[in-house]
């Protein structure tokens, strides 16, 4: 497999001043546009430099009063996994990925939008390093994002990895495409100016607080390409929008997230999300408490901290 790193085209070679994206195999998506990361070097041993850009008007994780979405910084995190699992420790394309857990803690300075796009450098630490035959097995690795402004977030993400052979043995045959949508819940709870991007269902009635996944396997960001699961990405999303919902606050900035995924979320059944909500700190912050279940199986679970705005 070709190693491209930044490191292994010559200075002389470069062009100055123009930026790039990674390779899109390297982080696991179809469309170019949806490739967050820019480049990459090693600094010591297991240690690197990456260097992220978060578009000023992205299809979906768009700039809201004055901030850039924080599920940008959330893709950026696990872009970087299988961006250097890839380029780095030489795993093989195709090569399935599950994530096992994923923490991030920003602080607001860091999202705040600018007039131009964001560039945020991502020191990153990889640790607990696991092979067998030769191969990756498993990895953590731990994140310190920064701007110019100096402002910085912290993440840490671990997830394992297997063949095409295993990855078939252990799941089989499974479906690509999900059941019919539930009706959407009101877009305004979560955010939202209409249905499009909405992951929970519309509660039965009688029943709050408790929402089915809107899983539409047609949504070009979510379902970049086709898999045989819910992607991490949008259960992280579902949590987002429970947290908002469940506080009545869909403006309220997200600001820590700490998931863990149990299980895999299938497509041919729904899963339902509860969330609930406690005071946390001095700042009038919230965290809410997130599950996801399937089958009456814990499928994930996640701690989000919400702040409302401070501009």
């Amino acid at each position: 497999m070709p190693h491209l790193t930044n490191r292994a085209i010559a200075p002389e070679s470069r062009l100055p001043g123009l930026t790039t994206t990674v390779p899109r195999e390297y982080v696991h998506r179809a469309a170019v546009s949806e490739v967050l990361l820019t480049s990459w070097e090693q600094t010591e041993p297991d240690v690197f430099v990456v260097r992220a850009q978060w578009p000023r008007c992205h299809a979906l994780f768009a700039p809201d009063r004055g901030y850039q979405d924080p599920m940008l910084l959330v893709e950026s995190v696990r872009q970087i996994g299988s961006l250097l699992a890839h380029a780095e420790f030489d795993v093989p394309f195709g090569h399935q990925f599950l994530m096992s857990d994923m923490s991030v803690t920003t602080q607001p300075e860091l999202l705040v939008a600018d007039t131009v796009p964001t560039d945020a450098q991502m020191h990153t630490v990889c640790r607990d390093v696991v092979r067998r035959a030769g191969r990756l097995r498993e990895m953590r690795y731990d994140v310190t994002v920064v701007r110019e402004n100096g402002a910085r977030a912290t993440a840490s993400a671990a997830f394992r990895c297997m063949s095409p052979d295993v990855y078939r043995r252990m799941r089989g045959e499974r479906p690509t495409t999900g059941r019919t949508p539930p009706p959407a819940l009101d877009p305004a709870a979560v955010g939202h100016a209409g249905p499009r991007h909405v992951v929970l269902g519309r509660p039965e009635p009688g029943v709050r607080d408790r929402w089915e996944l809107r899983v539409d396997t047609a949504h070009p960001t979510y379902f970049d390409h086709p898999v045989d699961h819910i992607p991490g990405m949008f259960l992280l999303e579902a949590a987002r929008q429970a947290a908002h919902a469940r506080t009545r606050a869909p403006g309220a900035l997200l600001l820590g997230m700490r998931s863990e995924f149990l299980r895999y979320a299938e497509l041919d059944a729904p899963c339902w999300i509860t969330a609930d909500p406690e005071p946390y700190g001095s700042a009038g912050d919230l965290l809410v408490r997130v599950r996801g279940s399937q089958r009456q199986e814990t499928v994930f679970t996640a701690e989000l901290v919400l702040r409302p705005r401070v501009r």
